[in-house]
């Protein structure tokens, strides 16, 4: 079933995916990983970089001329976006007829949304914006070695994984809370620019809804290669898939489908053929032999069945290439040996030849006794990365392949102290990886309550007063715990514990008869209103755009919010100490909310080791030594190390002790 607009209308909705636990440990037993040799020997290189494809123009026609037909041929007038792999939109084209709901203005003249309002469901959207985040998304899940739609995306979101009716008293999906990336608001994601220009066209962009969970977005592949997406909408209802276990006749993704022939992924790496916790995912309901005969004349549509149109700050109503991934003006380069030590490792470009993140030492001296010096930031990011290199990857085909992973650090104010990624790694982590860094440091640090007070929204606020209720703690988040980005997901799922029906929700979630993909909780209270501001802006109403950063936080010493491009809920990054003092914290997002974990948390273990004086949060401030009084006693999780995870040794539990 799909659930109506009434239930959820306005998805922002992403995608990723796997705690160490108890006992004053970050582990499940058995041996710990061997710390990092003094002066470590780089290895040679272990990652191919995808070959450097892109669509063409007459592609780009193709692939709308298609999709187009199959439409018509359904009696289904659609809205249909083309990106390519780093977010550039292509095209948009919008047939006669199709269903647009236009957004319904919710925001005072200071941009912040009623007291009333508490979340995004419900809200209409306009076609072309809901479109454009479909084929976002289907570009930015998949990589070489996995291909993800939009309906895989909604089956990793939800209150339960899989969500289905007899799941309930699961735990919620392993990505719940990826559809609050990509954000139009992001201060990493970066904006078209008209009329072309230096960097008009670097990666990622910036999604107007975010990540989609609404069925109807592919990733497109040429000769094998990831070269971007296609979404459409065509019924008015950007909404979610409830239940996995039937099949459904859905005209938005036979119309996408129809739209990726000659285009498709390869069928090895199709969701289908991966499993998660057991699971096999979902990828699409309709097959080629539901699709009408195609057609592939753009020139008989142009003017006549439809047009190509102009989205404001997206595209302007022109057919345009690709950019290919891995070039200078994509964003996303090799790293030359100054920037990065390891032979294969990408780096985010500005289109003109510098490394938008270089390595550095931390800004915040002002707040924090000794800062992180750049040879600490470099030998976190370069151990993290070794980390990486080793592991087995769990959503990647075929089985046994490398990890591949975007590993963002950052400092007390939130100030990215560097971004290294291996080249296939899927692009929605880059901004996602940022997203837990930051999330994890903002919570372990003394400024979160009042920052969260210091909104003038007050839902936010009312999460500090939830928080210390459900802690029985006056005090909490002013840097007494430090909490992973699993401590954080099980502080905002609709149940606590995770997937116990009969539970109340998290201090950070909400309750599970208001909870949807669409409804989160304190991650959707902090950039509702960026969020709406910019799908007014995009309709051409009088609103200004968002501003590069998220949430309306009181700003950090660096000038900007400490959540400069939002909170992230699901696993997959940890705080940095020295000597007990917060100093920073490390985000790693791409290939398994296990190996996210363990890449974190091991990178910040052997960089210590490496370095001295920097390391892990000391045990007794981990989060897994909070027992909340429900039932025996919970304890809440800190991180989770996948088991057997490498691939050049068998041992086990490498978290342990650590």
């Amino acid at each position: 079933m799909r659930v109506s607009r009434r239930t959820g209308c306005l998805a922002i909705a992403l995608l990723t995916l796997g705690s160490c636990g108890g006992g004053g440990s970050s582990g499940s037993g058995g041996s710990a990983a061997a710390p990092a040799p003094a002066t470590p020997t780089t290895p040679a290189a272990v990652y191919a970089a995808p070959t450097q494809d892109a669509l063409s123009v007459a592609e780009v026609q193709r692939i709308i001329a298609q999709a187009v037909g199959e439409a018509d041929a359904r009696k289904r007038p659609a809205t249909i976006a083309v990106t390519d792999r780093v977010g550039n939109v292509l095209a948009v084209f919008v047939m006669n007829g199709t269903i647009n709901r236009s957004l319904t203005s919710r925001l005072t003249a200071t941009g912040v949304l009623n007291d009333k309002d508490v979340d995004l469901q419900g809200t209409n959207v306009d076609s072309v914006i809901a479109a454009i985040s479909k084929a976002l998304t289907g570009a930015y899940l998949s990589s070489g070695g996995n291909a993800f739609s939009t309906r895989t995306a909604s089956e990793i979101v939800q209150s339960n994984f899989p969500p289905a009716p007899n799941t309930v008293g699961i735990e919620s999906g392993p990505l719940s809370g990826v559809q609050f990336s990509q954000l139009p608001c992001s201060d990493l994601n970066t904006r078209f620019v008209a009329g072309g220009g230096p960097g008009a066209f670097i990666g990622p962009k910036r999604a107007p809804l975010g990540l989609a969970a609404d069925p109807g977005g592919f990733p497109l592949y040429k000769n094998g290669v990831l070269v971007g997406g296609i979404g459409v909408m065509a019924d008015g209802d950007y909404a979610f898939d409830t239940n996995v276990t039937d099949l459904l006749v859905d005209d938005e993704e036979a119309i996408a489908l129809a739209g990726l022939q000659g285009f498709a992924a390869p069928d090895s790496i199709v969701a289908d053929r991966i499993t998660v916790d057991g699971v096999s995912l979902r990828y699409s309901d309709m097959r080629v032999a539901d699709l009408h005969p195609l057609k592939n004349d753009f020139a008989a549509i142009q003017g006549t069945i439809g047009l190509l149109v102009g989205v404001t700050g997206y595209n302007n109503a022109a057919i345009i290439p690709g950019t290919p991934y891995g070039t200078e003006a994509s964003g996303y380069r090799a790293a030359t040996p100054a920037e990065f030590a390891f032979p294969d490792a990408f780096v985010l470009s500005n289109g003109s030849g510098a490394n938008r993140y270089p390595i550095r030492g931390g800004t915040d001296a002002g707040s924090v006794a000794q800062p992180l010096t750049a040879a600490e930031s470099r030998a976190i990011l370069e151990e993290a990365y070794r980390v990486m290199s080793r592991a087995r990857a769990q959503i990647r085909r075929p089985l046994d392949s490398r990890a591949q992973v975007t590993i963002s650090l950052v400092d007390t104010n939130g100030s990215v102290l560097g971004i290294v990624r291996a080249p296939d790694a899927p692009i929605f982590g880059t901004d996602v990886s940022l997203q837990k860094a930051r999330t994890v440091t903002f919570f372990s640090g003394p400024n979160a309550a009042s920052d969260l007070l210091g909104n003038p929204d007050a839902e936010v606020a009312n999460y500090v007063a939830r928080a210390r209720t459900f802690f029985n703690d006056t005090t909490a988040l002013t840097g007494k715990w430090a909490f992973g980005a699993r401590s954080i997901g099980n502080l905002a799922r609709p149940h606590f514990p995770d997937g116990e029906a009969g539970r109340p929700e998290g201090p950070f979630g909400r309750p599970i008869e208001d909870f949807n993909p669409f409804a989160t909780g304190l991650q959707v209270a902090l950039i509702k209103s960026n969020v709406l501001q910019h799908a007014l802006f995009t309709e051409g109403k009088p609103f200004n755009d968002t501003q590069p950063q998220c949430t309306l936080l009181p700003p950090a010493p660096n000038g900007k919010p400490r959540l400069a491009n939002g909170m992230q809920i699901f696993s997959g990054g940890v705080p940095i100490y020295r000597n007990g003092q917060l100093v920073g914290g490390i985000g790693v997002s791409g290939d398994g909310i296990d190996q996210d974990d363990m890449i974190s948390f091991l990178g910040v273990h052997n960089g210590g080791q490496r370095v001295g004086a920097i390391g892990n949060a000391p045990i007794p401030m981990r989060a897994d030594q909070i027992v909340i009084p429900i039932g025996a006693g919970v304890r809440l999780r800190y991180v989770n190390c996948p088991f057997a995870p490498f691939l050049d040794t068998n041992d086990q539990n490498a978290c342990q002790g650590l």
